[in-house]
């Protein structure tokens, strides 16, 4: 499974490069929004940190757009910016439309907000790279999420749809390793989530335990 860090900020995405050697970025408005500068300025600043990689970074058309033609005018001038960006688009019929047309033109998108193997499968069948199921926001208003990935990969390879899974919106390192087991391609979090994923008190535990038995050996 490919990590993915879902930021717009420029220390944590060279922190997750050059650390974590990070499989590619997601970004969205709040992220854009809390980077504090303007959304041209944020996307440019990092396809320049992942320039000369084949890393992809997903860059979301403006939310407001509905018809098809719109997000496939913004969708196209964005992916002229820069060979790494796949283009976000909303799971809509609208959008399915643009993703069908932004494919045929080589443009690579990521589905995003879906939150159903029906949504999922539109967005497969219009020639999406990737899908993004939501998990954390599903269980945050208290839907479960636990079969989604599960599924959605099953409809995927039963289809034979080329389109990767990239589990969205994960809250905790227990959704990580859901999202790995349920077989999704990708995972996307964010910095503080992964931070937390490298941490169990178990290994805190067991290395104060051999810390001491290291320091009690006879030198």
């Amino acid at each position: 499974m490919k990590l993915f860090l879902d930021s717009a900020k420029t220390d944590e995405i060279q922190h997750a490069h050059q650390v974590w050697n990070v499989d590619g970025i997601t970004t969205n408005p709040k992220h854009v929004q809390s980077s504090g500068k303007t959304f041209r300025t944020a996307i440019e600043e990092i396809a320049t940190l992942l320039a000369g990689t084949d890393k992809p970074i997903s860059v979301e058309v403006n939310p407001h757009l509905t018809d098809w033609k719109d997000i496939v005018r913004q969708g196209r001038e964005l992916a002229e910016i820069s060979p790494n960006f796949v283009i976000k688009v909303g799971v809509s019929e609208g959008g399915c439309r643009a993703i069908h047309e932004l494919a045929g033109q080589g443009v690579r998108v990521n589905a995003t907000l879906i939150f159903c193997v029906p949504q999922a499968w539109h967005a497969a069948r219009a020639g999406a790279a990737f899908v993004s199921p939501f998990l954390g926001w599903r269980e945050q208003y208290g839907d479960p999420a636990s079969t989604l990935v599960r599924d959605v990969r099953r409809m995927l390879d039963v289809g034979g749809y080329p389109a990767q899974i990239i589990a969205a919106a994960i809250r905790s390192s227990f959704q990580i390793g859901e999202a790995a087991v349920a077989g999704a391609h990708c995972v996307t979090a964010g910095f503080s989530v992964y931070q937390e994923s490298f941490v169990n008190p178990y290994t805190t535990m067991g290395e104060g335990v051999f810390q001491n038995a290291w320091d009690g050996t006879p030198k």
